[in-house]
């Protein structure tokens, strides 16, 4: 294992280009019902090498992803943002927007060595939170975000992702769940 990869502590094994092709989307429906979708994507992630917040030493990896619905050549989602590594407290994190008009900062606590670990993000929390625009406060307001990496190998890893809606006008919370397994390109 090289240093890079050893500073990037659980995260260093996503360093590279990926590819998924099997995704499983549950979605709102235009309707506000459930959309069942396929899709694939393309996740990149760059070292970034150390980040210093005064006393805090981060390591951490530039991130974008792209996915497409499995018969479709237009992309229907991106995002773009950093994962970073405290060994220090032992904290993961996961900072990201999609163009939705929205943010998450997402982290977790996990050993530098671990092959599974999660994240989540609370609305209104200070520490790991979410931020949205008026609209999606209004009509589809995430109040948590979970996420679930596991790493198989050296050439694949698989997610599990959580966005719980309150959705305008209905009193249950709406799972928008995303899941794939990804293998690596490069």
């Amino acid at each position: 294992m090289n240093d890079t990869v050893k500073t990037l502590g659980p995260l260093g094994a996503l360093l590279g280009t990926w590819e998924g092709k099997k995704g499983a989307d549950i979605a709102p429906s235009d309707t506000r019902g459930v959309a069942n979708s396929a899709y694939r994507e393309t996740m990149v992630f760059e070292d970034i090498g150390r980040v210093d917040n005064h006393e805090q030493i981060l390591y951490g990896m530039r991130y974008r992803t792209t996915a497409w619905r499995v018969d479709a050549d237009n992309a229907f989602h991106e995002e773009v943002g950093y994962w970073l590594w405290d060994a220090a407290n032992k904290q993961v994190m996961r900072c990201f927007m999609p163009p939705r008009g929205m943010t998450i900062m997402a982290g977790g606590t996990c050993e530098a060595d671990a092959t599974t670990f999660e994240m989540a993000a609370h609305a209104g929390s200070e520490s790991y939170g979410i931020c949205s625009n008026l609209f999606l406060l209004e009509q589809f307001k995430t109040v948590r975000y979970e996420l679930k990496i596991t790493v198989h190998g050296a050439d694949s890893f698989s997610y599990e992702s959580d966005t719980q809606l309150k959705l305008k006008g209905q009193d249950d919370i709406f799972h928008h769940t995303d899941a794939n397994t990804l293998t690596r390109v490069q």
